[in-house]
């Protein structure tokens, strides 16, 4: 029998006896973050009965929501047939209020047609969220996309005007309208468009997954399908959609799951503005 060892750094550490081998897996078990993982070839892995790929060097990543719920069931399936599993318990965090006033009124309330327009954006920003290639660059580390103070963080509840909306998905950095924009890493372009409340918009489509994604940007210097190398400039911060003044919403997606960019680049050693 050989020993299978799940080891979650900083977190949790835990061992199983099976005959499939050697299972390691490296993150945080807390709401938002991305956990990387590598298991022997052919494994087949699933998080809470959901699939997760393993490339043909036994790669794989997973992401933990901003509300995932406590229970996380680890299942691993062996090129044999054994199998391990596993319930391990995710760290639940407490969330900012954070209120925004002064926005125009039809950027909290949208009329209807905005709001049908908004619906099917929601859509196209899905659809590009939705690929899964390979290779994961994201694992070759990351950059911050720009410098300046952290002006909104990850999962707050927003009320805007005094009315309650939906959480914040990103990190707001505020930075001069016109500063650069770069890719955190490389990928390809999935999205470069202009959307109602995020503005100029890019999503990036990095591998197995992962994408990043760049709002309120002043101008989009890149295009649908083209490929990106790290630091590369992909726009300028700017003050386009729901937004009271210039900064850069920046975002981190395991598919459709909203992953803390702050927690992304903590995993792979990034400082915050240090690029």
């Amino acid at each position: 029998m050989k020993i299978v060892i799940f080891t979650l750094f900083a977190f949790a550490t835990f061992s199983y006896v099976a005959d499939g081998g050697q299972i390691l897996l490296e993150g945080t078990l807390q709401q938002g973050a991305l956990i990387l993982g590598n298991a022997p070839a052919n494994t087949r892995i699933s998080i809470n009965n959901r699939t997760v790929k393993i490339d043909k060097n036994g790669a794989f990543l997973f992401g933990l929501g901003r509300d995932h719920p406590r229970t996380l069931i680890i299942k691993a399936v062996y090129e044999d047939g054994s199998i391990v599993s596993e319930k391990k318990f995710v760290q639940q965090r407490e969330y900012q209020e954070q209120h925004i006033n002064n926005l125009p009124e039809q950027m909290v309330t949208p009329p209807q047609d905005v709001m049908d327009r908004i619906s099917q954006e929601r859509n196209i920003v899905r659809a590009a969220r939705s690929h899964y290639t390979a290779p994961a660059h994201v694992r070759s580390g990351l950059i911050w996309p720009t410098v300046g103070p952290i002006t909104g963080v990850f999962g707050s509840r927003r009320i805007l005007n005094g009315k309650p909306r939906s959480p914040h998905f990103g990190i707001d950095i505020a930075a001069p309208l016109g500063e650069n924009v770069r890719a955190m890493t490389d990928g390809v372009i999935r999205l470069a468009s202009e959307l109602y409340l995020s503005g100029n918009t890019v999503i990036i489509d990095h591998g197995h997954g992962v994408t990043s994604s760049y709002l309120h940007m002043d101008s989009i210097l890149v295009s649908i399908d083209e490929n990106i190398k790290k630091g590369q400039i992909i726009g300028h911060v700017g003050a386009t959609g729901r937004t009271t003044g210039p900064h850069l919403d920046w975002r981190v997606n395991w598919l459709e799951v909203r992953l803390d960019p702050n927690l992304v680049a903590k995993l792979l050693n990034v400082s915050p503005n240090t690029n």
